[in-house]
């Protein structure tokens, strides 16, 4: 109980973990497990095996050291879905990438048995481990020995002699057995179980639908609850499925129903799981291949368009949000005019598509006194309260409106976002309304992070209750950027390793300040160490922070910043030893 928590820790042994620990190794595990869960493995397997090929690195010690990685960003990982996808690269992408890793000549020994002495050494990190354990609610380690053993990666002997010697490790652990985490599920045991369900889910949706609608709309109903979709999701991902998973919810299921409202559920779980895998994964997962033209899916369009994510700016004026003006106003008289939606005459994707235009009359009725307050009402009730992807393309739009408005005309836009933010608790609100919400309140929430940060405006996003965006906005507001990145990067180099907080940190300011900016300032960061084993250190660290864009650095560096630097012998007394030689490196 000595060692509170970890990074205090590995400062405090930060010497040793020198000769130990191998940083750049540390930094490209995490990279990838923050950043990159849904890519291929192969180009991470390639860039590993560089590594320890450059530093040289013994087989026991790079695997040991990936694992290590690993356990750190489980504990690290903030709670919800950054937990699941840790969960899921550690539990699932890891084993995969050892299992190409195996493929490689590695020395005389074979690689199962390498991999039980990394799994050795790991043993004796007791306090990560533990760590690990309480975070998890379970014995992490003996899960990954069983997971290693099915893949080929451990012996039986090896994997029943590592279990023993962990779970004897675990009973001096008393506070590992607490009684108030008994009713909380362990992730890792929770994602094990996801990965053969998104496989069984997958042949489900592949099926002929036309015989069973209603059974699939059971499917992708029951994934809803919970933490099932974020779950499902996670495994996907780490193991290469969820392309195939959104382009499966891209195929319009609607034409196989004639039940009006299973048609209009299977259009509305379908488009709020692409929204939320959008914005969980990134839009590039939805993105099809390149295909015939004139075959784009209705969601892609639609979020190529007019969908809000950080760092996009939209004109509501653009023709996505222009269409069709009779269909326009059919759609008006029908939210103005009925006590509710009436499902059977309702062609969802018109709807979506019409919703933003009539959005904007309805706004500028109610802006005019046309519309009073209390019919604005009935017309959001009516949007939200049967499918919320109408809400969801509604907000989209007032997004991309309110941004185009001074601050004093902003004030009945931003009302209507709180009102189809709200959810209606009605008797007749279709299946699966109460799970559906949840995802539309997430949704609606990292669309509007930007422009309630400008306007300064406050709407509560009633659903979770767990942070949905963790590592959204984590630059210190008044601070100039070029000072964030000196701060964070000598953090780092104390530490001697890249935690994943400042790997985002890093990313952002890569963004903002472009690839020549962040390039130059941390190679006059190097420059300045003067201590041998610092500037050794510093271009480890670098190394692996060019990762997050590894060509557009490197070419920067070898065709801007070092020619600068050589050709200008007013820099050269920068280049002594030994920060020069470590650049070199």
């Amino acid at each position: 109980g000595l060692v509170k928590s970890i990074p205090t820790m590995l400062s405090v042994h930060a010497e040793q973990l020198n000769k130990t620990g191998f940083p750049t190794i540390h930094a490209v595990v995490l990279l990838e497990g923050t950043m990159n869960l849904t890519g291929e493995p192969q180009p991470l397997v390639e860039q590993l095996m560089m590594v320890k090929r450059m530093q040289r690195i013994p087989s026991p010690l790079f695997i040991l050291e990936i694992w290590k990685a690993c356990f750190v960003g489980l504990i690290e990982s903030p709670e919800g879905t950054e937990e699941l996808k840790w969960t899921a690269f550690t539990f699932l992408k890891i084993p995969q990438v050892l299992v190409k890793l195996k493929k490689y000549p590695q020395g005389e020994k074979d690689f199962t048995e390498d991999v039980n002495c990394a799994f050795e050494f790991l043993l004796k990190l007791t306090p990560l481990l533990d760590k690990a354990d309480q975070r998890c609610n379970c014995d992490c380690t003996s899960l990954l020995f069983q997971e290693c053993g099915k893949q080929g990666l451990l012996s039986e002997a090896n994997m029943n002699n590592l279990i023993a010697k962990r779970t004897a490790d675990r009973e001096h652990a008393p506070r590992l057995k607490s009684p108030e985490n008994a009713n909380i599920q362990p992730n890792p045991g929770l994602i094990l179980r996801a990965e053969p369900t998104v496989t069984n889910i997958l042949k489900t949706m592949d099926s002929d639908h036309s015989k069973t609608p209603e059974g699939l709309l059971g499917v992708l109903g029951h994934m809803l609850s919970g933490k099932s979709l974020d779950l499902l999701l996670a495994a996907a991902a780490a193991t290469g499925k969820l392309k195939v998973f959104a382009r499966n919810l891209s195929t319009p299921f609607t034409n196989f129903t004639k039940a009006a409202s299973v048609r209009a559920l299977l259009f509305d779980i379908s488009f709020l799981m692409l929204c939320h895998v959008a914005q969980t994964y990134g839009s590039e997962v939805i993105l099809s291949e390149a295909g015939p033209p004139g075959e784009v899916p209705f969601f892609e369009t639609w979020m190529q368009t007019c969908m809000p994510e950080e760092g996009k700016i939209l004109n509501p004026d653009h023709p996505c949000f222009r269409p069709d003006s009779t269909k326009v106003e059919s759609l008006v008289a029908l939210l103005n005019n009925s006590s509710e939606m009436k499902l059977v005459q309702m062609k969802w994707q018109e709807a979506c598509l019409s919703i933003s235009a009539a959005i904007l009359e309805i706004l500028n009725a109610w802006e005019n006194g046309v519309l009073t307050f209390e019919s604005v009402q009935k017309i959001t009730d009516n949007i939200k309260g049967k499918v919320c992807s109408m809400a969801v393309c509604a907000v989209a739009w007032l997004v991309a409106h309110v941004r185009m408005l001074g601050l004093d005309e902003r004030e009945k836009s931003l009302q209507m976002i709180r009102q189809l933010a709200t959810p209606l608790y009605a008797e007749n609100t279709l299946q699966f309304y109460s799970e559906r919400v949840v995802i539309m309140s997430s949704i609606l929430e990292h669309m509007c992070a930007d422009v309630l940060q400008q306007t300064a405006a406050n709407i509560k996003f009633s659903a979770t209750g767990v942070v949905t965006m963790p590592y959204w906005n984590f630059l210190p507001a008044k601070k100039p950027i070029k000072e964030v990145l000196m701060g964070v990067f000598s953090k780092v180099l104390e530490k001697g390793w890249v935690d994943s907080r400042s790997i985002h940190i890093f990313d952002t300011l890569l963004h903002m300040g472009g690839v020549y900016w962040f390039c130059n300032n941390l190679v006059k960061e190097l420059l300045k160490e003067t201590r041998k084993e610092h500037a050794m250190r510093a271009v480890e660290l670098l190394y692996s922070i060019f990762c997050l864009d590894m060509q557009q650095l490197t070419l920067t560096l070898l065709g801007h910043i070092l020619p600068n630097l050589l050709t200008d012998s007013s820099k050269w007394h920068m280049l002594m030893d030994p920060p020069g030689k470590a650049l070199a490196k």
